[in-house]
């Protein structure tokens, strides 16, 4: 597959816009596979309206191979989210990217982009909560910063949970 490249829009969205929830349900099948079952973590989807949070759409025009050349509509291909925890962190959420579409550098570019929009609202650390599953994921994260902190959130007494976090304001 290509790398990433300027045609690449990331836009920020509701929770409730038709694109992100395509992709959420990508990102709930995906757990299905993994699982055997959905992810039941509590979502509000006012925890994602700035400045609490933002849900992020990653578009590429030339995204969609099963589109019609004569379709001018961008394809969304990746998402992304942070929330504000209670105790000042920004939480990373949603993280996903279409299986047709991976292996472009999707993830780095929606995570640089939530991210610097954490960092704009006032959010000096991030964290993720993710699973030793996503062994991909969490190469990702640590090869940008990310590093082993203490387990937080509705999965931390699952033995499985991985919990990460990085300082925003040592983004390189």
């Amino acid at each position: 597959m290509s790398t990433p490249h300027d045609a690449v829009e990331i836009r920020a969205l509701p929770y409730d816009h038709p694109d992100v929830q395509q992709l959420v349900e990508g990102l709930q099948q995906l757990y299905v596979e993994l699982y055997g079952g959905r992810d039941d973590s509590p979502i509000d989807r006012s925890e994602f309206e700035l400045p609490r949070g933002t849900f992020a759409v990653a578009y590429d025009p030339a995204g969609d191979t099963a589109a019609s050349p004569a379709d001018d509509v961008p394809t969304p291909v990746a998402m992304g989210a942070w929330r504000l925890l209670p105790d000042g962190r920004a939480e990373l959420k949603r993280m996903f990217v279409r299986p047709d579409q991976r292996g472009r550098g999707l993830s780095r570019l929606v995570l640089r982009w939530l991210e610097q929009s954490a960092l704009k609202a006032g959010v000096v650390d991030m964290v993720i909560e993710t699973n030793t599953v996503h062994a991909e994921a969490i190469r990702l994260y640590e090869s940008v910063g990310y590093a082993p902190i203490p387990a937080y959130g509705h999965y931390a007494d699952e033995p499985e949970t991985v919990s990460l976090g990085r300082s925003l304001a040592e983004r390189d």
